[in-house]
């Protein structure tokens, strides 16, 4: 038997609050998760207020500021929401938009409209955290959370941070056959929202907002939910099926282009797995792909959940912390400032093209990242210095930079997060190394530099 939509979004939320209300609508706080299809938040409020026979509204709040996000970031989500409430509106649900603090302006609205229940995304991140702490301690509806980033919710996927890949993958697996499954569509609402007001936000969700246009929109690719899923069922018909051989090769175009739509909830790693499921593509190639999807990715939101420092030393691991300090006086060929790197003015054409790539286009292959932040670490004069360039960068230029998957990525890089010790080297000690001469084995890097030269250019 199919389970009940109410029963299938439970399954994947948590009550944080049981306010004494009996009375007033129902609205679901969007911050993370923008799409319609496949959202469990939003359809966990629908299933509340229908049982209530009460109005349904979802509301959208957006931040002056969020950490080091430019108008690259903020230009890709709202591109994304006249299509959200464009679709809303066909399910006579309003999408009240706001703008401000969210902490502040969410319970404002949850007290103007009386609010009886509100049910929100999760989101482990640090910013993300004050919010949800902000809106819990107003007191001013029933608040539940809802995990719709994740296929199996991080809270029930392990209790603790998990060291390793290895310590994880048997747990995910385990739980994997029953959150693995088709939601329920979403319904057009048959109580009207009784308000008139449809939020204080301008109709340009950007208006009003001193954003930092350093940093422009990146050419491509186009945001929304509809954009997102066209980009899947290419990477399903012509990319999937070299996905194992060619992951790692940046030159190749194997991969799944949709890190930016993941990141902004506009397409959910449910949605991929299952449609990646069903593909026709080799079995290696669904595998590689799906540990990548639902192992590494929700390993890596376990961590940022479970790591109060996950983006400072203090959250590496014993062994890290130890070869970092044991090696923070070996002498540096090559150290170079903060503005160096980001002006992609080192002496290494292969960095110097992946910073062009991720400047330029708002994204770096996987391969590259990895490159890319541990030669961070080999040019800074300390692993801390070499934290804050790699973040600053990551989040300041890269679509889906301030993603659980981007601090675990950097924190991998440069202090053996899920990693273990290798062949002992000055200034990495036991960190991982990678080098300009291990990623010519794996890939044309002359044709990868001149590529990235070329679309600077253009």
């Amino acid at each position: 038997m199919r389970p009940k939509p109410f029963d299938q979004a439970a399954a994947r939320a948590r009550l944080l609050y049981d306010a004494e209300t009996d009375s007033g609508p129902v609205a679901y706080w969007m911050h993370r998760d923008h799409r319609l299809r496949d959202n469990w938040g939003l359809l966990l409020a629908q299933q509340l207020a229908l049982s209530l026979q009460a109005p349904l509204a979802v509301v959208h709040c957006l931040s002056p500021s969020f950490g080091q996000a430019c108008l690259r970031q903020y230009a890709f989500l709202a591109r994304g929401l006249p299509e959200i409430e464009a679709g809303l509106r066909r399910l006579n649900i309003p999408l009240i938009r706001l703008q401000g603090v969210p902490g502040v302006e969410v319970p404002k609205f949850l007290a103007r409209a009386k609010v009886r229940v509100l049910a929100m995304d999760f989101d482990p991140g640090r910013i993300k955290q004050t919010w949800r702490r902000e809106v819990l301690d107003s007191g001013l509806a029933k608040l539940w959370e809802v995990d719709s980033r994740n296929v199996v919710p991080a809270w029930m996927a392990t209790d603790r941070k998990e060291y390793m890949a290895r310590t994880f993958r048997p747990r995910i697996r385990r739980l994997l056959p029953e959150f693995l499954e088709e939601p329920a569509a979403l319904q057009r609402h048959p109580y009207d929202w009784p308000l008139p007001e449809q939020g204080s936000a301008p109709a340009d969700a950007l208006a009003g907002l001193s954003l930092d246009a350093g940093v422009g929109e990146a050419p491509g690719p186009e945001p929304g939910e509809k954009a997102a899923l066209r980009l899947l069922n290419e990477f399903l018909e012509q990319r999937l099926p070299r996905y194992a051989d060619h992951a790692n090769d940046p030159t190749c175009n194997a991969v799944s282009g949709l890190s930016a739509h993941l990141h902004f909830g506009q397409i959910s790693s449910l949605r991929i797995a299952l449609e990646v499921g069903r593909a026709n593509a080799p079995t290696e190639a669904k595998d590689a792909f799906l540990e990548q999807l639902l192992v590494r990715r929700e390993l890596a939101e376990n961590y940022v959940l479970h790591e109060p420092d996950h983006d400072n030393l203090s959250g590496a691991p014993d062994w890290a912390r130890r070869t970092l300090e044991d090696h923070r006086r070996d002498p540096r060929e090559y150290v170079y400032s903060p503005e160096q790197f980001e002006a992609g003015a080192t002496h290494d054409g292969l960095w110097n093209a992946a910073q062009a790539e991720m400047v330029n286009t708002g994204r770096m292959h996987g391969y590259m990242r990895m490159y890319w932040a541990k030669k961070i670490l080999e040019w800074s004069a300390s692993p801390e210095e070499a934290l804050d360039v790699a973040f600053r960068l990551n989040d300041r230029y890269q679509l889906d930079g301030r993603d659980s998957n981007g601090v675990a990525g950097v924190m991998w890089s440069i202090a053996g997060v899920h990693d273990q010790g290798f062949k002992e080297r000055p200034v990495y000690g036991k960190i991982r190394y990678m080098n300009a001469k291990g990623a010519a084995r794996k890939f044309n890097v002359k044709a990868y530099i001149r590529a990235q030269l070329q679309d600077g250019r253009s």
